[in-house]
């Protein structure tokens, strides 16, 4: 068995969303910004690519930002801090203080043993498991306290998503040790 086991919690990608300005004129910002793409046929906002740290954010018209590849909470104020910079340096009114939070954390996790998927749907409450391995290898577990979906796999590994912090996950990840442990 790896000592993989003993990490704590891998953050894959973090999503934040929210609102940074009133209104962004999104012809304008595609034609000043570098890195920055507007197609309105395939999609109403536009698609701006940062490099540091390298991150994308859907912009819309509305002010309203969605903010996605972040890996750390310090990439993500990073992340915000230059997006304003990029905003303001192109004509952008934004706010004193930008409203935009974390909604979803990807994060990934060995346990470092094998789960037996089969003898989990037998054990625990059918109605927060989804588990059909003709269609998908993985078994779907929807916790409730934390609000966080988990991807079992036979391997040992494990995706959660769902979580807004950290300590979702780790709560998670906790639960899930302790529910695997006794079967």
């Amino acid at each position: 068995m790896s000592e993989e086991k003993f990490q704590s919690p891998k953050i894959e990608n973090v999503v934040a969303s929210g609102s940074i300005a009133d209104s962004i004129d999104l012809v304008e910002l595609s034609e000043t910004v570098e890195n920055c793409e507007l197609n309105k046929k395939r999609f109403p906002g536009a698609v701006l690519r940062l490099q540091n740290p390298k991150i994308t954010v859907l912009v819309f018209s509305s002010g309203k930002v969605v903010i996605t590849g972040v890996k750390s909470h310090d990439e993500f104020v990073r992340g915000l801090d230059n997006l304003i910079l990029k905003m303001k340096e192109a004509g952008v009114i934004c706010h004193d203080t930008p409203d935009v939070a974390v909604t979803n954390m990807v994060c990934s996790y060995n346990l470092g043993k094998y789960i037996n998927l089969n003898k989990v749907v037998i054990t625990f409450n059918l109605e927060n498991i989804e588990y059909e391995p003709e269609q998908f290898p993985g078994l779907v577990y929807r916790m409730s306290d934390p609000k966080v979906v988990a991807l079992l796999f036979s391997s040992g590994k494990i995706i959660l998503t769902g979580g807004k912090t950290m300590d979702d996950i780790e709560r998670g990840v906790a639960f899930l040790e302790q529910m695997l442990g006794n079967i």
